[in-house]
């Protein structure tokens, strides 16, 4: 039996990086791809943005996203749900680092 992936087709999940503007997210998908000549894996990203109708998100929760009818010049992706919340444990970390 094949393992089930856990996101539907269409839908990514990534980390919010920008929460500056109203009803706008930036997403970072981060992944894993083999380089084609030396076979070595190298970290690389995507930057999405993000619609989220509601401000819901808030900076370094992680998020999934699905793709939609293009909302802005930049913006053809929606946030379907918050998968963890982040956004405090990032805002006591920057706290603490303004602190020392």
């Amino acid at each position: 039996m094949a393992e089930q992936n856990t996101n539907p087709k269409g839908t990514k999940t990534g980390v919010v990086e920008s929460d500056k503007r109203s009803k706008t997210r930036k997403v970072v998908v981060s992944y894993l791809d083999k380089h084609p000549k030396y076979g070595k894996y190298v970290r690389k990203r995507t930057v999405l943005h993000v619609h989220d109708e509601a401000n819901v998100s808030r900076t370094g929760d992680v998020v999934e996203v699905a793709q939609c009818r293009p909302i802005s010049k930049t913006k053809c992706w929606r946030l379907v749900r918050i998968v963890e919340k982040r956004s405090d444990i990032a805002a006591a970390l920057a706290s603490a680092a303004t602190i020392q």
